[in-house]
């Protein structure tokens, strides 16, 4: 990849990022849990498409052996305590950690998502810096070594909590369903078979 391709794939993720924490931000300022599983669930989606792409891509290598700095950490520990407090009793979970060495572990969505954030926004200091070459390594060393496995258990965790909210419903409207359509028909079949 030229210089230029690399600036435009930069581009790319420094847009993806910037949605994300933009979107994570409003998500927890919002507070309404209800509405909060279903987006955080399209927003990592979407961030994990663009992690994909990062692991996918041959290796960055960084300039320097340490990394520039880019000032201070955003202090993230705000929106932790709003997801958390917003996610209640759903911020906890079990998942595997790695699937070739089975161990369960217990996590919270709320660090999980912090520290996500977290991971992004480093690399979105870089790439603001005009360190694009930093910002792309930054973001495919982060997403293998940590981001990435993250937002695949909060991903799965936030499936979980759709799942068992639709399907483990009782259907209690079928047997009236059943009659009402039966007495349309005239068929007097009152109940379900």
């Amino acid at each position: 990849m030229n210089d230029s391709d690399n600036e435009d794939f930069a581009q790319q993720i420094a847009d993806s990022v910037a949605s994300f924490l933009l979107a994570l931000r409003e998500i927890a300022a919002e507070g309404d849990p209800g509405r909060a599983i279903s987006l955080l669930l399209l927003e990592i989606s979407q961030i994990s498409l663009a992690g994909a792409r990062l692991g996918a891509h041959v290796d960055f290598e960084p300039r320097e052996e340490y990394q520039p700095d880019v000032g201070p950490e955003s202090d993230l520990d705000q929106l932790r305590l709003r997801l958390a407090t917003m996610l209640d009793n759903l911020d906890t979970y079990s998942f595997v950690f790695d699937p070739y060495v089975p161990e369960l572990v217990e996590s919270n969505l709320s660090d999980d998502l912090t520290s996500i954030a977290s991971d992004l926004e480093t690399g979105l200091r870089h790439y603001r810096s005009g360190d694009v070459e930093e910002a792309l390594w930054w973001w495919q060393f982060s997403y293998v070594s940590s981001w990435g496995n993250l937002a695949g258990v909060a991903l799965n965790a936030l499936l979980s909590i759709v799942s068992h909210d639709r399907l483990d419903t009782e259907f209690t409207g079928e047997a009236e369903d059943v009659a009402a359509a039966g007495e349309m028909l005239g068929s007097g079949e009152s109940t379900p078979r």
